[in-house]
């Protein structure tokens, strides 16, 4: 591992463990993206992280990136902090899910080990964090996650709710409103054909609400 992982190494590896998650390449347009930064700082960057020793990226040019094994050790280790961080928020400082996700941000860097470890075991070692997102274990395994996008079920189809992608404030102050969090029992009553409108029932809800593929792709379920 190099001597020093700075803030933003950390973050360029926390960005492309999540936009490799499904087994492709991250390519430097993406990290761009995610990161809010010019596709040439990315490149600069990701040739920096590939000639670490040891090597943390794979990169090809026009290929895009991967983690090499020790790179996503060093990502998983930010994201537990991340993650962590976000649940003793909620849990211990009364934060709302909404209000997180910049707060973690800016301390997933500065914790030591210890600290994590006292988080961990004064929240009873949590499995996921205020999102629904599994929190890797202490030795750096993520947690299996079986959940799919609510997008992808059929009328007649009940689910729950295990995790929500969302770091937008609104959205995620919407879905609370809605009561589409983490826990909850949907029913799918209908989907439009063309535009994916979804028609659903929250179990203890009144009214059925209708989502769009924004939102119903950002949702994931376990289907029951």
């Amino acid at each position: 591992m190099p001597e020093i992982l700075t803030d933003s190494i950390q973050d360029y590896l926390k960005a492309i463990y999540e936009l490799t998650q499904s087994g492709q390449s991250a390519s430097t347009n993406a990290l761009a993206a995610r990161l809010g930064v010019e596709p040439a700082s990315v490149t600069g960057m990701v040739q920096k992280l590939a000639a670490a020793k040891p090597s943390l990226v794979d990169y090809r040019k026009h290929h895009g990136v991967k983690l090499t094994a020790a790179g996503r050790r060093a990502a998983l280790e930010v994201i537990r902090h991340h993650r962590l961080l976000e649940a003793w928020l909620v849990k211990t400082l009364g934060y709302s899910w909404d209000e997180v996700h910049s707060e973690a941000e800016r301390l997933e860097h500065a914790i030591s080990e210890d600290f994590e470890e006292r988080v961990a075991a004064a929240l009873g070692y949590p499995l996921r964090d205020p999102h629904g997102e599994p929190i890797p274990s202490s030795d750096l395994i993520m947690p299996s996650d079986e959940s799919v996008p609510l997008q992808s079920l059929h009328a007649g189809q009940k689910a729950i709710v295990r995790r929500v992608d969302a770091q937008d404030q609104g959205l995620l102050r919407h879905l609370e409103e809605l009561r589409l969090i983490p826990g909850a029992r949907v029913e799918v009553l209908e989907v439009a054909p063309y535009d994916h409108i979804m028609h659903l029932r929250i179990k203890d809800s009144r009214e059925p609400i209708a989502l769009g593929p924004a939102i119903t792709a950002r949702v994931f379920v376990e289907a029951l």
